[in-house]
């Protein structure tokens, strides 16, 4: 896309699923499409690094191919077992330090060709803080994105400029609040954090499987609480089939890119490559039916709080649909997830009886 034609790409945070990042710049190359700004969280902050390092797509596959998990997880053991709760994280720094460093070179914020902004949260005061900003354009690249990256407890904080500095994800893991603000034309926003597929048994696969879950939970929440009302610039909003894949599996790589690829290319062949002609909103739109099984629904009302201008309850006290027939958004319909006996589904209105 030429400059006169701007548009913003937000990356999430969501560990190594962030990988399907990589798919979305092949997809974006292939359309002539170049962001005029990359704003990103945790992974989403290290893929949008080497982009604005000039790497491309290609070169990116190759380098996340070779890693390993020795190459970012090493035990920090001397802490954890000399310093116990007192150790600030699992994990060792210097590996991660390491990966960053030679994916995105010695160089400053001021010093790219690609405008990029990386977001990080300030530990102690809990604010938001983007690197890459006036006023922040002297700071280490790889020094941002160390910090992007160091999700709390897993990797110690950053400390740049005497702060210490952690995952962006924690305030914000899909900045587009910021993007909106600062950047130009519409949003194209990569979450792949979304968890809208069931898990089962994961209480009894320990604490790693555990806390990740909770961290997806957290962060599919928040982002669907900053986007259900959206009223900025027009925002497409891509979401890669990854929910099956765990944050921290090595071995799905070529899997995770080939997910952004086929996401990002059919989203944008959905808009007919009309990036810049879309209305104000959430973009892309379905039309769906919601059904409700009453053998199954015990009229319970969570639907009704969660969605009271879709559902109420009926003479019963049984969940009734009072539109059938609805236009969703991508973040649209939590609730039929959220049904605790799944008496709640959807079709799409073409096919539905």
């Amino acid at each position: 896309m030429t400059p006169d034609r701007p548009f913003t790409l937000v990356l999430s945070g969501g560990g190594l699923k962030g990988l399907a990042h990589i798919g979305v710049f092949r997809a974006l190359e292939e359309r002539g499409l170049v962001p005029s700004l990359v704003v990103g969280s945790s992974i989403g902050s290290l893929i949008g690094a080497a982009w604005a390092a000039e790497a491309t797509p290609q070169q990116m596959e190759a380098r996340a191919l070779q890693v390993r998990r020795r190459d970012v997880f090493q035990v920090a053991r001397a802490d954890v077992a000399f310093r116990r709760l007192m150790a600030p994280a699992l994990y060792r720094r210097e590996p991660l330090e390491l990966l960053v460093a030679s994916l995105v070179g010695d160089v400053t914020f001021r010093s790219l060709k690609r405008r990029l902004l990386v977001n990080t949260t300030d530990l102690n005061s809990g604010m938001q803080v983007m690197w890459g900003l006036p006023g922040l354009l002297d700071a280490r690249v790889a020094d941002a994105v160390a910090a992007s990256c160091a999700l709390p407890g897993i990797f110690p904080p950053r400390v740049i400029g005497g702060r210490a500095y952690v995952d962006g994800a924690v305030v914000e893991n899909l900045p587009v609040r910021l993007a909106a603000s600062l950047g130009s034309g519409p949003i194209v926003a990569v979450n792949v954090a979304a968890t809208s597929i069931r898990r089962h048994a994961h209480e009894t696969e320990g604490f790693a499987a555990t806390y990740i879950r909770g961290l997806e939970i957290v962060m599919q929440t928040q982002i669907e609480g900053q986007l259900r009302d959206w009223n900025g610039p027009p925002l497409v909003l891509i979401q890669p089939k990854v929910e099956h894949i765990s944050m921290f599996e090595f071995d799905k790589t070529p899997e995770l890119i080939d997910a952004g690829y086929r996401a990002t290319a059919q989203t944008l062949d959905q808009l007919d490559g009309q990036l810049h002609a879309i209305a104000r909103g959430m973009h892309p739109t379905r039309r769906l039916r919601v059904l409700i099984d009453e053998g199954r629904c015990v009229g319970c009302g969570t639907c009704v709080v969660q969605a009271p201008k879709v559902f109420r309850l009926d003479a019963r006290g049984k969940a009734e649909v009072m539109t059938p027939v609805q236009t969703w958004s991508p973040v649209q319909g939590a609730y039929v997830l959220n049904c605790p006996t799944d008496a709640i589904s959807v079709r799409p209105e073409e096919t539905a009886a």
